[in-house]
């Protein structure tokens, strides 16, 4: 997960250099500032791309055969939003595929229940993607780059990311039940309701100067939360069976 995660961030860097060079919200990174020079962050993530691979390989025949696979779809997100607004689902589902990936190093095999979570993680990811490119409307319209804040306007763009973030809940809701898990796991999707619910109240249309905290601090207390009630549910029912 680290050398794949590593790869994609450190490409993703790589192939909107000149971009981020012209965007005032992104000029400060490491590649526009010259901090590190392309050459190293090429380097970089042929060593990631090489250690995913050679883990992947450690685990099972399946994992292996599979790994091209997945470093495609975390590599060349970097350039959907040259050609589509629905980069953000492509995002999406390059970190939905974890879950599924996680199961498959686990059992060799795949269990398409699963797929439920890798879809529920595509519209989580791609709603919070959403809500964070309404902070380059302008930029993205000047560059000529693919966004749904772009093409719909940053009002609608909100409402493009809220049914997402339904579809992820109703998705939540169907993984619960076809895994057969109790009332805990049940309350653990309301719980993610409501934390996305104050997610999308800190960040409006005429005012996204809350948006680092919906997306940085919520999200990742999201994936916790929800965690920990799975969690719990599997445990208790594990003591008093």
């Amino acid at each position: 997960m680290i050398s794949a995660r590593s790869a994609a961030m450190a490409f993703n860097r790589l192939a909107d250099a000149s971009l981020d060079a012209a965007n005032p919200r992104t000029r400060t990174r490491a590649l526009p500032s010259g901090t590190l020079t392309p050459g190293f962050v090429a380097a970089f993530v042929v060593i990631s791309c090489g250690v995913f691979v050679l883990a992947a390989a450690r685990l099972n025949r399946v994992t292996l055969a599979l790994s091209p696979f997945a470093l495609a779809i975390l590599l060349l997100y970097s350039y959907t939003k040259r050609f589509t607004r629905w980069s953000h689902l492509v995002l999406g589902l390059a970190l939905g595929i974890a879950p599924a990936a996680a199961w498959i190093a686990v059992r060799a095999s795949l269990d398409p229940r699963i797929l439920l979570l890798t879809a529920a993680v595509t519209f989580w990811v791609g709603g919070f993607d959403v809500l964070y490119a309404c902070q380059d409307y302008h930029f993205d319209t000047q560059a000529g780059l693919h966004s749904v804040p772009r093409y719909c306007g940053i009002p609608s763009a909100l409402l493009v990311a809220r049914v997402f973030h339904g579809l992820m809940l109703l998705l939540l809701i169907g993984l619960v039940a076809v895994f057969g898990l109790g009332k805990l796991a049940m309350l653990g999707v309301l719980v993610v309701a409501l934390l996305l619910g104050y997610e999308h109240s800190l960040v409006k249309a005429d005012d996204l100067s809350k948006l680092n905290a919906a997306f940085f601090a919520m999200n990742g207390v999201i994936s916790v939360v929800f965690f920990c009630f799975v969690a719990a549910d599997l445990l208790l029912r594990r003591i008093f069976s």
